[in-house]
């Protein structure tokens, strides 16, 4: 384990790197104050098959990732030997795309003799919210939702969270995902169903995605989705039209309403008076008005991230290294990449 030298400065500066899926992704932070952030992206190449490639999402990172680092750290105004550690998904996410920023990482870290910090992908959605409001202190309420994970969660410190509720299927992301693959739309789907969703309404037969009769607090995404395909399957064994617009509309509000009414009930419960929000689909534009306003409404604060930060940047990795750095938390260079990792 590596023992840091004290600070250098009165607030640390760490470098934060993210490469768990298609996103380059390279940040530093000076304390809670966001210096630089820095996004290559192969969604672009990704979008030609439909989904994410892994073989060619680590090629990319490959190539990109030391221009990523090097541009943030310039535009951060920071030399390598100024920073205090360095920060690095490793894990959740592809494996062959984690082990292209961890190498990296590692190799930059030794060189430099800095403290190496591994940082679980979802707690760096969790602290995204960290550096939008620097006054931002547990406890508070967190919603997560991703192409991943689903969750309701009580940040009782900074360090520790617990599990209020979540999906026991499939994320709401992937149903995103999903229900964009169905009506035909291209890659990524999440934003597109937004888009589409626009120009439509809210009048087709959904089921909403809680679980009744559970003991705890339970999302399934499996039947929605399963309703949309059986719903569009229909109309076209019929031979109709199928309302895409529509389709769009009622999945949306189907899969974000529940979320949003049960964050703002856990908050209310637990005597929280602090909401925060986190992952892909937290820049989800419905999303965001509904959990904005569902909170204004309880008398609740909400703290949420831009889009740019709800999706996978190298901020969020800076953010959750800043809290490991300060609770002492360092990785030793053998640390491995992991696909699957608990919160």
């Amino acid at each position: 384990m590596y023992n840091p030298s004290p600070l250098k400065t009165d607030t640390p500066l760490i470098l934060g790197i993210e490469t768990s899926c298609d996103e380059t992704a390279a940040a530093v932070v000076r304390g809670r104050k966001l210096l630089s952030d820095v996004i290559i992206s192969s969604a672009t190449e990704q979008a030609k098959y439909g989904g994410v490639v892994p073989e060619i999402a680590s090629r990319a990172h490959t190539d990109a990732v030391d221009v990523a680092v090097r541009a943030a750290l310039e535009r951060a105004g920071v030399a390598p030997a100024q920073l205090n550690a360095v920060a690095v998904t490793y894990g959740a996410g592809l494996l062959g795309a984690l082990l292209v920023g961890l190498s990296f990482a590692k190799s930059f870290a030794y060189s430099l003799n800095l403290p190496l910090i591994a940082v679980n992908h979802v707690r760096g959605h969790l602290a995204a919210s960290y550096l939008v409001d620097e006054s931002l202190q547990p406890p508070f309420v967190s919603l997560l939702a991703s192409g991943g994970h689903t969750a309701i969660l009580l940040a009782e410190s900074y360090t520790s969270y617990a599990f209020l509720g979540g999906t026991c299927d499939d994320a709401a992301g992937e149903a995103f995902d999903k229900v964009a693959r169905v009506l035909g739309l291209p890659y990524p789907g999440g934003p597109n169903v937004q888009k589409l969703a626009v120009c439509g309404t809210n009048s087709v037969p959904l089921p909403r995605c809680l679980v009744k009769n559970s003991s705890r607090l339970q999302f399934s995404y499996s039947g929605l989705k399963t309703a949309v395909i059986n719903y569009c399957h229909t109309l076209t064994m019929r031979g109709e039209k199928i309302p895409a617009a529509d389709v769009a509309k009622s999945f949306q509000c189907a899969a974000i309403d529940p979320l949003v009414d049960k964050t703002v009930e856990c908050a209310l419960s637990r005597g929280v008076n602090t909401v925060t929000a986190g992952g892909g689909v937290a820049a989800n534009a419905y999303l965001r008005e509904r959990l904005t306003s569902a909170c204004r409404k309880a008398g609740l604060k909400l703290v949420l991230p831009e889009k740019k930060y709800c999706t996978d940047n190298g901020a969020m990795i800076a953010a959750e290294g800043l809290i490991r750095y300060a609770a002492g938390d360092f990785a030793p260079l053998s640390i491995n990449a992991a696909a699957q990792i608990k919160l």
